[in-house]
């Protein structure tokens, strides 16, 4: 399964549409993804999960590192998320404290 990744601004924000499997094969491209935002100016970024499959350890540190990223300039990097396979994760791995989770885009923006 590939990465489908499309982005959109929305309520003064920018929202990237994420899709399929982040795994060690694709996290690089969402990495990529994310930098190229940052370096463009936008600071302010949902990432809205609802059509990923799958999400391992190696999609996770890419998130972290785009908060990190998005923080050394004052702004917010927010997730969109229902499927409680993915919730689980971020329960798990204590990303929850970390991570704003929002059940839709409309209340992430």
């Amino acid at each position: 399964m590939d990465l489908s990744l499309t982005t959109r601004p929305e309520g003064g924000r920018t929202v990237l549409e994420v899709g399929g499997e982040i795994d060690v094969y694709t996290a690089p491209k969402l990495r990529e993804t994310l930098v190229s935002l940052v370096d463009a100016g936008q600071y302010d970024l949902v990432v809205d999960l609802e059509r990923v499959e799958f999400l391992d350890s190696t999609g996770l540190g890419v998130l972290v590192g785009g908060l990190k990223r998005v923080r050394t300039h004052e702004g917010s990097l927010t997730l969109v998320c229902t499927q409680e396979r993915l919730l689980k994760i971020f329960r798990i791995t204590g990303l929850t404290k970390v991570f704003e989770i929002h059940p839709d885009v409309a209340s992430a923006t």
